[in-house]
């Protein structure tokens, strides 16, 4: 969200001086227009948040407190710090670059005819959503969280390789992989375990003894079993706990009830914002089209793909951080095709939005590709752990960038007939 209400901003500055404009009109400018959809696309994201944080539990709360906290200082530093930046340059008659030799030519009047091919993105969506139908009866890996599972604080003597015990682990587990955090330093971890938590015939000392065997060549020689249990001379198993498939459930609830509750007030605010229930539509479409891409992806690659493909609480942060970066996208679209709509108020409602999509194809693409290549980096460098939410996010950044471009803006030309977008010219909404 931080890079991209920059690039809002400056792609809109670029827009103006093309125009003609003079270096401080076109700052004045670009600020001025593009501070709607900033807010919109910043305001959207903040009330799912809000409600996430609201009515979610453990993992989703926290990561909506994140959200909430970095949308604000998003709001404040794209808009203001940049702005003061800005003002300190022109102050000392310092003017920013905002072309290169590349940028002046890379989408410079772009035509291209994304509406004519609406219908072919209308059947790859169909097929989208066949295939999410058919991901659920396929099946997908549960973590923890919603499994339920086994929490063990072990300490160890010194600092040890935590890849390394998650290898080993998932091998003691029989291809169970576990979640391990660090408790201060890496010689103190918490080690969390679904293995066979819904077999009743496997007990907790089974599961302990499968944990002591995947830890056993990182404890000190010769400790047995008994040592390892007992936590004796403060190493080894030092407390234990023990996740219900009851709390999983009310996580389940939890999670399932924000997001439609989500996506009803994000509904509502796009019908009140646009006046026109066709953008909410679209805007809804987009997403879940986002959203059932990922589980699709989830389900029938969790048994190709080397590293673990887990819903768990990783997942739900990359599916909600990609229904953030989509509906941003599909909003900056729609705000474009609210302005072209009130300057050419008699252009056929099919030339307004192929010619809006085309003005913001650049934002669209840098933005994206920014994301991409971020979380690209984190994918192949980063660890194990967040290796399924990198691959989530990867997938998200992709088909959010074609849902803003390919369902969520042509779709308004197929609903309502002929109606015009937005307000009629007696002001009421249209319905």
């Amino acid at each position: 969200m931080a890079v991209d209400t920059n690039v809002i901003i400056y792609e809109r500055i670029k827009e103006e001086l093309t125009r003609g404009k003079g270096y401080i009109p076109a700052i004045n400018e670009g600020y001025k227009r593009s501070l709607p959809p900033v807010l919109d696309g910043h305001i959207t994201i903040l009330l799912t948040a809000i409600i996430l944080f609201y009515f979610g539990l453990g993992p989703v709360k926290g990561f909506a407190t994140t959200q909430i906290i970095g949308i604000l200082l998003s709001l404040f530093c794209g808009i203001l710090v940049s702005r003061w930046i800005s003002d300190i340059f022109t102050d000392k008659k310092k003017h920013l670059e905002y072309f290169t030799g590349i940028s002046r030519k890379i989408f410079k009047h772009a035509k291209y005819k994304f509406i004519e091919y609406r219908k072919y993105a209308y059947m790859i969506s169909v097929v989208v959503l066949i295939a999410g139908i058919a991901s659920f009866f396929n099946g997908l890996h549960y973590g923890v969280e919603f499994n339920g599972g086994r929490s063990y604080t072990v300490q160890f003597p010194d600092n040890v390789d935590v890849d390394k015990i998650r290898e080993d682990l998932k091998v003691a587990f029989e291809g169970e992989n576990p979640v391990i955090k660090t408790i201060g330093d890496n010689s103190k971890l918490d080690i969390t375990t679904s293995y066979k938590i819904k077999d009743p015939n496997v007990t907790d000392s089974t599961v302990e003894a499968k944990l002591f065997q995947g830890l056993k060549s990182h404890l000190p020689a010769n400790y047995s079993y008994e040592k390892f249990s007992n936590g004796e001379n403060k190493v080894g198993r030092m407390g234990s706990k023990k996740v219900l498939p009851t709390i999983s459930d009310d996580l389940k609830k939890g999670s399932v009830k924000a997001t439609l509750f989500a996506l009803l007030v994000i509904f509502l605010y796009i019908f009140i914002r646009f006046r026109d229930w066709r953008y909410s539509f679209g805007t809804i479409v987009a997403l879940l089209h986002d959203v059932l891409v990922t589980l699709v992806v989830f389900s029938f690659a969790k048994n190709i793909v080397p590293f673990p493909l887990e819903i768990d609480q990783h997942f739900i942060a990359a599916v909600l951080t990609v229904i953030g970066f989509s509906m941003n996208d599909t909003v900056i679209v729609f705000d474009r095709i609210r302005e072209d709509t009130r300057l050419s108020p008699t252009s056929p409602k099919a030339e307004v939005i192929n010619r809006a999509i085309n003005e913001t194809l650049s934002r669209t693409i840098m933005t994206s590709l920014t994301v991409f290549l971020t979380i690209l980096i984190l994918f192949l460098v980063g660890g194990e752990a967040t290796r399924g939410f990198a691959f989530a996010m990867l997938i998200g950044v992709i088909t959010g960038t074609y849902s803003s471009i390919f369902v969520a803006a042509p779709i308004l030309v197929d609903l309502g007939g002929k109606k015009k977008l937005g307000k009629t010219g007696s002001g009421r909404i249209q319905l």
